[in-house]
């Protein structure tokens, strides 16, 4: 039999905590697995919503939805943060384990366990993109971060199928507590409670009444142009400032209007409470003032026709430049385009002259500097 090299030893030898155990394992390993089932479904829902396939039609109420599933999917992917850490730690001398491939059996584990480290991937670039710093990402956030969970997801299927017989089979072996020492119970209880006080430390960006608690959330509502948080200013969207010429363009299937500030103002206004629910986890509800898009299409003829509204941004380019409304939310009588928050002309930063707000849609799909609202042709 080959012997394992020196390194391996040398490290087998110093990581020999008796706390490990395969229960204490699959304990933490079942928490994680909780937590990122449901990070991935909430996170498999946000991309559909921002990317809909076909057949997938999200509806518009009730309005506080997506404020509730993107707080899920933030909130769990963080709680991933201290299980996983925990769960390494209780594996840790088995990735040193030699020989590393005993059989076939043995060399699916080994690779099922291989694969799980895209979860330390998915976790950092999910951290990274809550932070605003893609520049530590040199490659496209979204497209990684969504086909990494499908693969993560997959390992961890296999994982669980290979390691559930063993932990029913063996007995979890005793360990004597030993006064002022650690017990697996103990070594449970703070993993259970870092998961627990990073959640309270991020879930007040969500969450109101942890709001002054939320000491890491990277947005906290009330912080901001109006007391809203800004993740994308005016002038790193490339919108300097809007003048006098500025005109609303509604476009219908046989007439199209164009409509200056004065004109939108004139219009019957309506008042709406709605959330603005970002991807980046963080939510904050506003009072919205402004004129339906509803009665923006009665004014070319489209307010009966079941047709998406494509919404047009000032914003010169940019993958979030445009976005579609479903037939349905162009038609509700909360889709607005807002001209004012809480009373005051909207800031700048906030989509002056106009934005949409619309009920139960993520927060990068309410366009702002909205210049043309056209209803498709078919």
């Amino acid at each position: 039999m080959v012997r394992p090299p020196r390194p391996l030893t040398a490290l087998s030898r110093r990581f020999t905590s008796p706390l490990r155990s395969t229960r204490l394992t699959a304990h933490l390993g079942l928490w994680l697995a909780a937590a990122f089932g449901v990070c991935f479904a909430t996170g498999l829902l946000s991309h559909a919503i921002q990317h809909p396939p076909g057949w997938f039609h999200w509806p518009a109420r009730p309005v506080q939805l997506y404020r509730i599933t993107q707080g899920l999917h933030v909130a769990t992917g963080l709680a991933c943060l201290p299980l996983l850490t925990a769960k390494i730690w209780s594996v840790y001398p088995r990735l040193f384990a030699w020989p590393p491939v005993r059989n076939l059996p043995h060399a699916l584990e080994r690779a099922a366990a291989a694969l799980l480290s895209a979860a330390v991937f998915e976790l950092v670039t999910g951290v990274l993109n809550i932070a605003y710093w893609y520049a530590a990402m040199p490659f496209g956030f979204l497209g990684a971060h969504y086909w990494t969970a499908w693969l993560l997801a997959g390992a961890l299927l296999l994982h669980l199928a290979a390691k559930l017989p063993l932990v029913r089979r063996q007995p979890d072996p005793q360990v004597p507590p030993e006064p002022g020492r650690w017990t697996r119970r103990g070594v449970l209880a703070l993993a259970g409670s870092a998961a627990g006080v990073v959640t309270v430390a991020t879930a007040g960006q969500t969450v109101r009444p942890l709001h002054h608690l939320s000491v890491l959330a990277p947005r906290v509502p009330g912080i901001g142009p109006q007391g809203l948080p800004v993740n994308k200013t005016a002038s790193s969207a490339g919108v300097a400032r809007v003048d006098e010429r500025y005109r609303l363009i509604v476009t219908g299937p046989d007439r199209r209007h164009a409509l200056s500030l004065a004109d939108l103002v004139a219009l019957p206004q309506v008042t709406a409470d709605l959330p603005i629910s970002c991807v980046e986890g963080w939510s904050a509800g506003a009072r919205w003032q402004g004129v339906r898009v509803a009665d923006l299409l009665r004014l070319v003829g489209a307010a009966g026709l079941d047709r998406p509204v494509t919404v047009e941004s000032l914003q010169p380019s940019g993958p979030y430049r445009t976005s579609v409304l479903e037939p349905a939310v162009a038609r509700d009588q909360l889709t607005l385009l807002a001209l004012r928050i809480g009373g005051e002309p909207l800031h700048l930063d906030h989509g002056y002259p106009c934005r949409l707000i619309a009920p139960n849609r993520p927060g990068v799909l309410q366009t702002k500097w909205v210049a043309a609202l056209t209803v498709s042709a078919r």
